[in-house]
């Protein structure tokens, strides 16, 4: 899934920053194009966003860690 990002007028709260954030994903249509589909959006302050999104890229180097584990494993296994 895509995220479109960009950043909200907000003229009230010039000290809160807010993020506007599209999920979207690809699908096919009856003539079999691909076309891009919002499945929903939220609006964010943008400290939040990033506090996502650090946590996310944490998740995901514990996860590369565990591959990269299982690659060798599996090196090994075809080396042998």
């Amino acid at each position: 899934m895509a995220k479109v990002i960009s950043a909200v007028a907000n003229e009230a709260a010039a000290e809160t920053k807010m993020v506007l954030i599209k999920h979207t994903r690809v699908m096919k249509n009856a003539n079999g194009n691909d076309v891009t589909v919002m499945d929903y959006e939220e609006q964010v302050s943008v400290d939040d966003a990033i506090a996502g999104a650090e946590a996310t890229k944490a998740r995901l180097e514990a996860e590369l860690v565990d591959v990269e584990a299982e690659l060798v494993d599996y090196n090994a296994i075809k080396d042998a």
